[in-house]
């Protein structure tokens, strides 16, 4: 049997919001958006970025907990690796992302920073990993 990550789905509120400002705070390009508007996803590379409607969650017959900017982030993180993580995360905050930490060098050479999306997400600007 063979395993490979496919994709991560965060559930939203409102999909198409969700895409529009994951395009002007990150620069990241819609790759398919359904005509329900109920589920979408963006170009990252090998995996995608999906997003998909609340109400999906119950179609699909489970509950979540709804992701919201009033709340405690939820324990997991979107990572996006940039080539100027510094400026990534003024584009992001100036394009209405919540400032959460500015990006720092790490003791291992990393520059990481943090935001929250518009849905409350906590979203990872990094650079690569130093070889």
């Amino acid at each position: 049997m063979g395993v490979r990550f496919g994709y991560t789905i965060l559930y939203v509120p409102d999909v198409v919001a969700t895409v529009s400002f994951y395009e002007a705070a990150f620069g990241l390009r819609r790759r398919f958006v359904h005509e329900s508007d109920l589920y979408a996803e963006m170009e990252t590379g090998q995996t995608a970025l999906a997003f998909a409607s609340e109400t999906m969650a119950e179609l699909n017959g489970f509950a979540i907990r709804a992701n919201r900017k009033g709340d405690l982030a939820a324990g997991f993180e979107i990572a996006l690796v940039c080539s100027a993580p510094h400026e990534a995360y003024h584009k992001a905050v100036a394009a209405g992302a919540a400032p959460v930490k500015p990006p720092e060098e790490k003791p291992w050479g990393q520059v990481v920073g943090y935001v929250r999306d518009l849905n409350g997400c906590l979203v990872e600007l990094c650079s690569e990993l130093p070889a």
